[in-house]
């Protein structure tokens, strides 16, 4: 949990529906997708875009010996220090089998500001 105060940037809960950590702000779950509060449409909104997306595929050779994996998330600060680590998944690959792999970053901002990259979202 964020030892930041509720309301501020950057501020964490736990859903009570998947138990994952995310964000105070957020009206529905990024992880499970459940929606945790009705905002009337008069309430302040948060604009969201997609800063950074990442996708790429393995496939096994139809013959061999099965690959292992592991998904691991790596977040840095501006100093290259690392603030999070995580295993998000593992698993295995077997003759012809594949997974593609997905990383979305997205960021939020209120209606009107400037996003990177120079946009602005309405």
């Amino acid at each position: 949990m964020s030892s930041a105060r509720a309301g501020t940037a950057g501020s964490t809960r736990v859903c009570p529906h998947c138990k994952t950590t995310i964000l105070d702000s957020a009206a529905v779950c990024p992880s499970c997708k459940h929606h945790l509060r009705f905002e009337p449409s008069s309430a302040r909104t948060l604009e969201s875009s997609s800063a950074l997306r990442v996708e790429g595929t393995i496939r096994h050779p139809p013959d061999g010996e099965p690959w292992e994996y592991s998904v691991v998330l790596t977040i840095r600060n501006d100093r290259g220090e690392e603030v999070a680590r995580q295993v998000v998944g593992v698993g295995a690959l077997r003759g012809n089998e594949q997974r593609t792999f997905t990383l979305d970053v997205e960021m939020f901002t209120p209606a009107g500001v400037k996003l990177p990259g120079g946009g602005i979202r309405h």
